[in-house]
């Protein structure tokens, strides 16, 4: 039985006794005419007002009771819906003896009600709501967490998020940002002549990115296919296709580990915009941030934890090398050497596998001695080639991707290049990525020999970038850890035989 408690058969008791007198604990075709903060706001002026009522304005208000006391013949309660909470006041003689002896015994906190009545200031100063009809919309079964302590495990948290928003009001305001965040992003885009577009999710072959797949099974077409590592390789083939400007937000999925910034599904926007180049990307990605900070009514410098981000100035760029130098402070004389490298990185007790090239040797330099140092926005630029397998080579220097990710907070939020429109050249690549792959890289990109016959029919010159949501959201509500901004993030499931903790 999944109430099993004895407080969730208590309840249940009482809904069996609500339906026997003619109440349903499961009612329809409830209404309310406003919501909390409505009513609050509208009739604010009333605690300037003498008389500190209005008993011809009637309005219907709906929430979940969250506090309830009873005072004798009369009883005040605050109900809460997605905008706040109301105190009302309902009396005996108001909503009538016989209903006003059966609320008082069958209904409670977590209740769920419709209350119509006049605004009204108590003689403590409170806009209130004087009930004249109570209607039961849901019977609660499962009590909520005792008020004082609340819903505190932080992983009972994300199990429950429905819970965690009832208790939470932070947390809904967290998703309301992260909602609002999402639409500015589409208007942003849409704006500047953006389409928007939508792109396959199950793929024939895992390809877009550097990362492993997850695998599934068609079993109508008797094929393997793979939740989609990226969009990146549809959404440019639509650019062949003739759309010069696209974007899509939508989901990712990459079966990899769980930590503060990564869960296995994900949020992202990619967009690709022909007759354009990296560096008009990074204009572009600095004007989203200001339009962002705008609308959201957020200042220049934002908090993130002990940190605090500048957004008020341009955007400083630094090439990659040149980040390990300055900023990692990776001895310049042994960047040409992996052997030497290697020893730096032995001598810096960093594991390494010593059979890895060099560019995959610069990302560990990059990620052990730099990446956390980035705290205002930058731009990292100039890629090694090696690890940039879609990116197009610099023409002056054909060892560097002209490819950029910008990094926030000691993060990566966004990675954007130009794309390498050489068929001849991608089909080279793809074959480097396979030879990765049997070395035994499992993020290596597969080969995708569609994609390569769509570079032969012209892609114009395009440059590319996906910035990802969840991190977005993250640094711009001040949440530390992916969970925060996801609604229902992947949890380890619980062991067989093993309850849940009860709230």
């Amino acid at each position: 039985m999944v109430f099993e408690n004895q407080y969730e058969k208590q309840r249940i008791e009482k809904s069996t006794i609500l339906k026997s007198l003619g109440k349903n604990p499961y009612g329809h075709n409830i209404k309310k005419d406003t919501t909390t903060q409505d009513f609050l706001k509208t009739y604010a002026y009333l605690k300037e007002e003498e008389t500190k009522r209005d008993e011809d304005k009637v309005h219907a208000v709906a929430g979940r009771i969250k506090f309830l006391r009873h005072m004798g013949k009369a009883a005040f309660a605050k109900i809460e819906d997605e905008n706040g909470l109301l105190q009302i006041y309902f009396s005996r003689d108001e909503i009538g003896a016989d209903w006003f002896k059966e609320v008082k015994k069958l209904i409670e906190v977590g209740d769920i009600i419709c209350v119509s009545g006049f605004p009204f200031v108590t003689k403590t100063g409170e806009l209130s709501l004087h009930v004249k009809s109570l209607e039961l919309a849901t019977k609660s079964i499962t009590p909520l967490p005792e008020k004082f302590h609340g819903l505190t495990d932080i992983e009972l948290r994300y199990r429950k998020r429905y819970l965690d928003m009832i208790m939470n009001k932070e947390v809904r305001e967290t998703f309301k940002l992260r909602s609002k965040i999402v639409s500015s992003i589409r208007h942003f885009f849409e704006d500047r002549g953006f389409l928007e577009v939508e792109t396959p999710m199950m793929h024939p072959i895992a390809g877009g990115a550097n990362a492993k797949p997850f695998v599934t099974f068609h079993n109508s077409l008797g094929v393997e296919r793979f939740l989609r590592i990226a969009p990146e390789l549809y959404l440019k083939r639509l650019v062949v296709g003739g759309f010069e400007s696209v974007f899509e937000i939508n989901r990712n999925f990459r079966n990899e580990g769980m930590d503060l910034t990564h869960n296995p599904e994900f949020t992202m926007i990619e967009f690709y915009w022909a007759y354009h180049n990296y560096h008009d990307l990074m204009e572009l990605t600095q004007e989203l941030f200001d339009t962002l900070l705008e609308k959201l009514k957020l200042p220049k410098k934002i908090n993130f934890g002990d940190m605090v981000i500048d957004f008020s100035k341009p955007f400083r760029k630094i090439s990659f090398k040149e980040s390990l130098i300055q900023i990692g402070e990776v001895p310049e004389n042994i960047l040409d050497n992996r052997e030497e490298i290697i020893e730096f990185l032995t001598k810096k007790d960093v594991e390494v596998d010593k059979n890895l090239p060099l560019g995959k040797l610069f990302e560990e330099l990059f990620d052990e001695f730099v990446e956390e140092k980035l705290i205002d926005p930058t731009y990292i630029i100039d890629y090694p080639i090696e690890i940039s397998p879609l990116a197009r080579r610099n023409e002056d220097n054909p060892e560097i991707a002209e490819r950029f990710e910008l990094f926030i907070a000691g993060r990566e939020v966004a990675n954007g290049f130009n794309e390498l429109n050489d068929p001849l050249d991608q089909y080279e690549r793809f074959l480097k990525q396979i030879e990765a792959k049997n070395a035994g890289d499992d993020e290596a990109c597969e080969m995708d020999e569609d994609y390569v016959k769509a570079l032969g029919y012209g892609l114009p010159p395009t440059a590319g970038e996906g910035l990802g949501i969840d991190r977005l959201v993250m640094l711009l509500a001040n949440e530390q850890s992916i969970r925060d901004v996801i609604l229902f993030p992947a949890m380890k499931p619980i062991s067989c035989g093993t309850k849940e903790k009860n709230v």
